[in-house]
């Protein structure tokens, strides 16, 4: 059976689906191997294909992306403004305890910890106003998390330090970091 060949307008919409991030209109030629016009043409072609869709295509002179159409920003926004009603699952109040007794912690640093990916439930704790965002000052690249202070004034401290058991809490949470380190021999 012969695979039939898609369309270039087809093929931008599926890296753009995939990356999920704004993409460049020269590293979409380059992907394809295609002219810059041949982009532009594709890029309007589908455009218009999505013009009355769930999905648009936001762009400026130099990227495109797929977003959500403006038409369902009304949804969204009383979507947002449930899931920040919602409790906090038992995995967010995991990573809020280790940001709290951690003070200030990569993303890295919390995978490690839970072993799994907490990218998501980090986002949501920002959006829900748990955890402010800040660069590592010894790596650029590298972003903490800290309690934010809405936290802390909620839960009725000044500071993570204050919290109760912080000392013993503080130590038993680096003896268990060492006890995986020491399991994984790293």
């Amino acid at each position: 059976m012969e695979k039939e060949e898609l369309s270039l307008t087809s093929k931008i919409e599926a890296l753009l689906f995939y990356k999920g991030e704004p993409v460049s209109f020269s590293s979409i030629a380059k992907s394809f191997n295609a002219s810059a016009e041949e982009v532009q043409n594709s890029i309007s072609e589908l455009k218009n294909s999505l013009n009355e869709r769930g999905v648009c295509l936001v762009q400026n002179e130099k990227e495109v992306m797929l977003g959500t159409n403006p038409k369902m920003s009304s949804f969204f926004e009383e979507m947002r403004k449930e899931e920040l009603n919602k409790e906090l699952s038992k995995a967010s109040l995991e990573t809020l305890s280790i940001v709290l007794y951690k003070e200030k912690v990569s993303r890295a640093e919390i995978d490690f910890i839970r072993g799994v990916n907490s990218t998501f439930i980090l986002r949501n704790l920002a959006v829900r106003g748990l955890v402010d965002k800040e660069q590592d000052p010894k790596d650029s690249r590298v972003s903490l998390f800290k309690p934010s202070l809405e936290l802390l004034s909620y839960l009725g401290v000044s500071s993570s330090k204050d919290l109760p058991n912080y000392e013993e809490i503080v130590v038993r949470l680096q003896n268990k970091i060492e006890d995986i380190q020491n399991e994984n021999n790293i």
